[in-house]
Formats: C-alpha cells, sequence, structure tokens
C-alpha cells in the first residue's frame, strides 16, 4: 500500500516508518499537518496513519481538512488511522467525529500494527475496484450509447464550464455545429441499421480527426459530442480557436473521403457534413447567441449546396 504518515515526532516516524515499509509498503512522511494535506493533495494514497498532537493543526482539524477534499468524489474516500499515546475514550470520539476510521496505540507490538496493515490492505483494494466502477459507470453516464462520443447533457455541462473560464480570461472558443447530409434519405433508403453503421462511422472520423489536427494538442482544448439525432457538435476553446475554420473544413473532406455510398445525397453520391462553423474571440456574453449564430451558418452551409462548411 501507499501510507502517508503524519508524525511530528522524528524519532517515532522514523521506526513507524522501518516497520511499515519491513512489511513492504510504501511510506511518506509528513511531519505536520498543513504538510499533510499538501501531500494528500500532491498524490493520492491508500492509507493515513495520522497523529493527534501536533503543533498548529492537530491530527482531528488535519482529518477534517482531507476529508474536505474528498467530498468532491464520495467514492474517493482514503482509510484514516489515528496513532497516538493517548487512547482515551474522549480521543475516540473525537477522532471518529473528524472522519476517522480506527484508533492504535504507538505502542503497539509490530505483529498488531502488521494485522491492523493487512485489514487496511483489503480495503484499499475493495476501495480501488470501487473507484474504478465509479469513474466508469460516471464515464457511461456522459456517452452517447451508439456513436461514443460525450452525450448532449455531458457536453452541456462542459460548455457551461469552459465558457466561463474563457469569458473570465478573456480567450477565444470555437464552436462547429455539423450535420450528416440528407440523412432521412439516407435511412429510408438503406434503413434503420444502416444508418446506426453510418452514425457511428462519422462520428469515429471526427473524433479521430479532431484528435490528430488543429495544433498536436487537441485532446486537451478540442472535443465532439453527439447533439442529437444526426447532428454533431464540435466545441473549441482555448488557444486552438484560431483554427475553427481549417478544422470545419477539413472535417467536410474527411467524412467524404470515407466514400460510405449515399444515392439519396443528390450529385456527392456518398455521405458528406455541412457544417456551420462560429468563434467568439474573446469569448463574451452568453454562450447560447453561438450556438444559434454556428446554427443559422450550418442552414447556410445547406442552402449552398451541401458538403461544406459555412464559417463567420
Amino acid at each position: 500500500m501507499k501510507m502517508l504518515l503524519v508524525e511530528d515526532s522524528r524519532t517515532i516516524a522514523m521506526v513507524m516508518r522501518a516497520r511499515l515499509e519491513s512489511f513492504g509498503h510504501e511510506v511518506r512522511h509528513a511531519a505536520n499537518g498543513q504538510i499533510a494535506v499538501e501531500l494528500f493533495q500532491d498524490e493520492p494514497v491508500d492509507l493515513i496513519l495520522m497523529d493527534i498532537e501536533m503543533p498548529g493543526m492537530n491530527g482531528f482539524e488535519t482529518t477534517a481538512r482531507i476529508r474536505a477534499l474528498e467530498g468532491q468524489e464520495p467514492w474517493a474516500w482514503t482509510p484514516i488511522i489515528f496513532v497516538t499515546a493517548t487512547d482515551t475514550d474522549s480521543n475516540l470520539v473525537m477522532a471518529i467525529e473528524a472522519g476517522g476510521d480506527d484508533f492504535i496505540s504507538k505502542t503497539a507490538p509490530a505483529n498488531v500494527l502488521q494485522a491492523k496493515m493487512k485489514a487496511m490492505s483489503r480495503i484499499a483494494a475493495l476501495r480501488m475496484r470501487l473507484s474504478l466502477a465509479n469513474r466508469q459507470l460516471q464515464d457511461q453516464a456522459n456517452r452517447d450509447g451508439l456513436t461514443g462520443l460525450l452525450n448532449r447533457r455531458a457536453m452541456d455541462m462542459q460548455v457551461d464550464t469552459l465558457w466561463e473560464h474563457a469569458v473570465r480570461s478573456a480567450a477565444p472558443f470555437g464552436l462547429l455545429m455539423l450535420d450528416v447530409d440528407n440523412f432521412k434519405n439516407y435511412n429510408d433508403h438503406y434503413g434503420h441499421l444502416a444508418g446506426d453503421e453510418c452514425l457511428r462511422a462519422v462520428a469515429t472520423c471526427i473524433g479521430e480527426h479532431i484528435q490528430q489536427t488543429s495544433d498536436g494538442q487537441t485532446a486537451p482544448c478540442a472535443f465532439a459530442a453527439r447533439y442529437g439525432g444526426e447532428e454533431f457538435a464540435v466545441i473549441i476553446h482555448g488557444p486552438s480557436c484560431r483554427l475553427y475554420a481549417d478544422l470545419a473544413a477539413s472535417l467536410v473532406d474527411a467524412v467524404s473521403a470515407l466514400r460510405i455510398p449515399h444515392e439519396k445525397n443528390g450529385e456527392h453520391g456518398v455521405v458528406t457534413l455541412s457544417v456551420g462553423a462560429a468563434c467568439a474571440s474573446p469569448a463574451t456574453g452568453n454562450v447560447g447567441l453561438l450556438f444559434h449564430q454556428a446554427d443559422e451558418l450550418l442552414y447556410k452551409a445547406k442552402a449552398a449546396g451541401r458538403n461544406r462548411a459555412a464559417i463567420a
């Protein structure tokens, strides 16, 4: 296990650390509560061994700070064992109320300490599996079941956060609205199963394309989502907003290059995209206006013959 030992006595810390490392555990040491909080924020651990009496912030206050940090992820709970020379009833009650999980004396024999660590190792393994399962569930809840892109709800949440950040920092914010041309005709002609396969192929193309293009660092500053039906959105925030026009045009070419047959798509003969591209530089006001502008440009691209991007 990875452990954080919070102990102000250097001598006691050296003895406990040597014992724990002899059991095969990895131990980091914090000499006071403030350092413990900083180390916990820097790197997660499987277990915290917490002294009570320390100068400045005592063990109860330190535990409360750590529990507050964990509050953002309810499943990210880290076991905390209080280690003290004064295991009184009042200390035990205060330890539990502060968010502690167990209590052990500093004078506990090595075999007792080792037994406690074995029990905590089992809890750490269960906690890791629970954390992984919750993250997988959260990711599934944010993904569109058909295409694997972000769904509309997850997109809206990310857009709200990123837009607020862009407004505060006077950064640019780009938006592409993409629509598969004559998709109803595709469904009517080829069937809904083929329509689903078509949407999956287009979504994969969009996702991979924005990953590979822009300025070589698309992943942190652009993402794609299924907006609804056969419509998709690409959000571009930060310095890569300058690339929104090039990205819009290249996405049109990339989907056309898939050469998915579409006999009911006029002169094109293959599946194509129409794109409306808008950018606020810097971001100001309401993001809804940017969506409205991109949507109007999308219809402009449709009216101009499809298989193209209309760019603000």
